[in-house]
């Protein structure tokens, strides 16, 4: 049984693998919009009986979370994205939307990452490689409490702004009308390769602001990686 949804949109399946701030909170708004969600963490989904309780969430193993899925947000720390499942995204839909909300925190908690600090890849390119599918970059700048406080009805002056950073068009066009669905405009952020923009450190990263200022903290944004993001 669904809620009514307010946007006429239709209700997507749409796969959650990481329950912790971010994963929780998406989970938390996209079941009240209708949404057809199944979550999963590391640890198994008998530890996500609460927040399943509480959304009407299904809670699954990693495995099975992207079953089906139109979309697939993947929420886990950078340095757990090499033991999630293979195949994880086998059985999604034709076409899934594959969001990495991740960032790349070498000194405070995944380790140096070689491919990242010696090859340049952004950390998004990183986590496409081990995923095997292109991803959408959104929400790795968004604090989690802003997905349940913050949303605003479009043309709403408050309304915030996120960039969205993929190659692939058609599954970037869905992420950003989802986001819009949850309450917030979104910038075109570029292709993956383009991602670093968005990266921890950048202007961009944690700006709560409308489309202008975040086209401008874009722009502003250093291919150089700072210091306190160095591994």
């Amino acid at each position: 049984m669904h809620a009514h949804r307010p946007s006429g949109g239709s209700a997507m399946k749409i796969g959650i693998i990481g329950a912790g701030n971010i994963g929780g909170n998406l989970t938390r708004r996209l079941t009240a919009l209708g949404h057809d969600v199944s979550v999963a963490n590391s640890r198994g989904p008998e530890t996500l009986r609460d927040l399943a309780e509480e959304t009407g969430a299904t809670p699954v193993r990693a495995e099975e979370a992207a079953e089906g899925a139109r979309v697939v947000v993947v929420t886990v720390p950078l340095k757990a994205v090499p033991d999630l499942p293979a195949g994880l995204l086998d059985g999604a839909a034709e076409g899934v939307a594959v969001i990495d909300t991740g960032n790349y925190y070498p000194q405070q908690r995944d380790g140096r990452i070689a491919a990242i600090e010696d090859e340049g890849l952004t950390e998004s390119r990183w986590t496409e490689q081990h995923l095997g599918h292109p991803v959408i970059k959104a929400f790795n700048g968004t604090y989690a409490q802003d997905i349940l406080d913050r949303p605003r009805p479009a043309g709403d002056p408050e309304r915030m702004a996120l960039p969205v950073a993929g190659d692939d068009e058609g599954a970037k066009r869905i992420v950003r009308d989802l986001i819009d669905e949850l309450g917030f405009d979104t910038v075109d952020a570029g292709t993956i390769a383009d991602s670093w923009r968005q990266q921890p450190g950048t202007p961009v990263y944690g700006l709560r602001a409308g489309a202008d200022a975040v086209r401008k903290a874009l722009a502003e944004a250093s291919p150089e990686r700072p210091a306190d993001f160095r591994g």
